[in-house]
């Protein structure tokens, strides 16, 4: 009994590994250590997911906010991985991107749909506070099923970026007040065009802030400056990328659909692979029964959100659903 809560400490607070078993999975150099938490994901909820197809993010009190193709859409889990509520019953099949945002001490949810056509920002208790539909000055679209948003950024400021993912391509500009400011992107291979913009992220870590943009289908990601002036693309070999997460330490975790996760340091260099899957024949597959899963190894990283320890949330793309976390060593 004594094991067993030493390791529930280990797993609340996120200690290092002298306090987990010596038999869970290591990830990573000591630079970038983390233990794979069988613990966390042992509870009946994480075997009844559904389809885990969204994103993550983790609020000011350490509760981790997953999405899932199944309503209700939003699962809230606290820290030891117990589910502590759910809501959005009438967003199921299509809550796509997450974004936590605080404004003025409270915090919130910037969400985007792919099949409502639409994003829209919620309180932490599921409360819709507006929806906003297509960009309608842009000028790209004839009709609101041609837009289908995959990912929500906001800035500090309150200027939010809106993704357009699965449907036209590109990257839409929003003011505070949800005013629309322009559009940038498009599809092609190009500096500032996208295969698939799947994931974005504010960067505000530097001294001129920027957006990140997953380009998937092009295996990068690029920077732009908040007015969607191209500016560069990360130099590291990627595999799909679906997101960026940004850590409190300056580290970066890039979910790759194709099977691992690429942790970046405060200065966008490599440090680490996490969870690389060497049977490139399970890479992105949303079918691969559970009992084929193994610890340590990732199939189909769709979203990450880092928590105040710097420990690791991973959603794998997984019909039978699944959550991972990583603790930091």
């Amino acid at each position: 009994m004594r094991f067993a809560c030493l390791c529930l400490l280990a797993a609340v607070l996120g200690c290092t590994s002298r306090m987990v078993p010596d038999a869970w999975v290591r990830l990573g150099p000591k630079s970038a250590l983390f233990v794979w938490d069988e613990s966390w994901n042992s509870s009946e909820i994480h075997q009844q997911l559904g389809n885990t197809h969204g994103g993550m993010v983790v609020d000011g009190a350490g509760r981790l906010f997953a999405s899932r193709d199944t309503a209700p859409a939003i699962l809230v889990f606290n820290t030891r991985g117990e589910l502590e509520a759910s809501f959005g019953d009438d967003l199921g099949g299509g809550l796509h991107g997450m974004c936590l945002v605080e404004e003025n001490g409270t915090e919130f949810l910037y969400l985007a749909h792919t099949s409502q056509h639409q994003v829209l920002k919620t309180t932490l208790q599921g409360e819709v506070l507006w929806t906003l539909a297509l960009p309608q000055g842009s000028g790209i679209y004839e009709k609101a099923s041609e837009y289908h948003p995959t990912s929500i950024a906001v800035a500090s400021d309150g200027r939010f970026f809106v993704a357009d993912g699965y449907g036209k391509g590109y990257i839409h500009r929003y003011n505070a007040n949800r005013e629309y400011l322009g559009s940038f992107g498009g599809p092609g291979n190009g500096n500032g065009q996208f295969q698939i913009p799947h994931g974005l992220a504010v960067d505000e870590r530097g001294a001129a802030t920027r957006l990140l943009v997953a380009d998937r289908e092009n295996n990068r990601v690029q920077v732009f400056d908040l007015e969607g002036n191209f500016q560069s693309v990360l130099a590291v070999t990627l595999r799909r990328p679906c997101g960026i997460a940004l850590g409190q330490d300056g580290r970066l975790a890039i979910p790759e659909l194709a099977g691992r996760v690429t942790l970046l340091d405060a200065d966008d260099a490599l440090l680490v692979r996490l969870g690389d899957n060497p049977d490139s024949s399970q890479w992105a597959q949303n079918g691969l029964p559970r009992e084929q899963w193994v610890n340590g190894i990732f199939i189909s990283p769709h979203g990450a959100a880092f928590d105040d320890k710097g420990n690791l949330y991973v959603q794998d793309w997984l019909a039978a659903g699944r959550y991972t976390r990583l603790l930091r060593d």
